[in-house]
C-alpha cells in the first residue's frame, strides 16, 4: 500500500505580510463561518460542509481566487476546497464568492500539505490541482519546491482512482522538474501522449498572472495526470 506523507520540516511557502484591503478584511471577519474552514490537523467532514455528496476538487496556493471562482461557477456539480496561507488572497475570494452567489466553495488558510495529510482521507478527492506554484528558482533552494516525491505520494493516497492531478507553471526547468518527479511514481498517469506537456484544459481559466507572464514573453506549460492502480495495489 502506498504510504503517507505525515511529517515535514521544509515549507514550500514563506508568509509575507501584506496589508489587506477594508473589503478584504471585512470579508475575512464576516463571511468566515459560511466559506472558512479550519482543519488544524483534524479530519474534515466534506458531505457535512458541503451538505451533498459531490466530486471535491482541492486547489492549492490559489493566490487573489479569480481562476478558482470562476470554476466554482462554471462547475457546480463539484465542490471547490481552496487553501491559501495569505490572508488578502483569502478574504478577496470570500468576498467575490459573496457576491457571486457561490456555495460550492470553501477556503482554508493553512499549510496544504497539513491539511491533506492530517484532513482529507484516503481517496476522498477526485482532484487536485496547482497553478503557479513557487519555482524556487536557485538551485539550493529545489528542496522548497512543493512537488518532490513524498508528495506526490501524499497526492496518491488523496486522490481517487482515476482522479486527476492538474499542474500549471511558467517556469520550464520547474515544468521538466514535474515531469521528472511524477515519472518516478507508479501511482500515476501521464496524459500527454508525449509524455510531458498538455494544451491548457478549457476548464482551467487564464489567470491574471498567467496573461502578465505571457506579455513577458513566458511560456505556460500545463501537466495532467491520471491516478492509477500501481504496482502496489494490483
Amino acid at each position: 500500500m502506498i504510504e503517507e506523507t505525515k511529517k515535514r520540516t521544509i515549507r514550500s511557502f514563506v508568509l509575507r505580510a501584506g496589508r489587506m484591503t477594508d473589503a478584504q478584511d471585512k470579508a475575512y471577519q464576516t463571511l468566515w463561518d459560511e466559506y472558512g474552514l479550519v482543519c488544524n490537523h483534524h479530519r474534515l467532514d466534506l458531505q457535512k460542509t458541503f451538505g451533498r455528496d459531490a466530486p471535491i476538487v482541492f486547489e492549492i496556493g490559489f493566490g487573489m481566487g479569480d481562476s478558482l471562482l470562476n470554476q466554482a461557477l462554471n462547475e457546480p456539480e463539484r465542490d471547490f476546497i481552496g487553501v491559501e496561507v495569505h490572508k488578502p488572497g483569502v478574504g478577496r475570494l470570500m468576498n467575490e464568492a459573496k457576491k457571486a452567489g457561490v456555495t460550492n466553495l470553501r477556503v482554508i488558510c493553512e499549510d496544504a500539505v497539513e491539511v491533506l495529510s492530517d484532513g482529507l482521507g484516503p481517496q476522498s478527492l477526485e482532484g487536485v490541482q496547482i497553478y503557479f506554484p513557487d519555482p524556487w528558482h536557485k538551485k539550493r533552494h529545489h528542496k522548497r519546491r512543493i512537488i518532490q516525491p513524498d508528495f506526490i505520494n501524499l497526492l496518491a493516497h488523496r486522490v481517487r482512482l482515476g482522479g486527476f492531478c492538474h499542474l500549471a507553471t511558467d517556469w520550464a526547468p520547474y515544468a521538466e522538474w514535474m515531469v521528472e518527479m511524477f515519472s518516478q511514481s507508479a501511482a500515476w498517469h501521464n496524459t500527454s501522449e508525449d509524455g510531458d506537456f498538455v494544451p491548457r484544459p478549457e476548464r482551467r481559466p487564464i489567470t491574471k498572472f498567467e496573461t502578465r507572464g505571457e506579455r513577458l514573453g513566458h511560456d505556460v506549460f500545463d501537466l495532467v495526470y491520471e491516478r492509477k492502480a500501481s504496482d502496489q495495489h494490483l
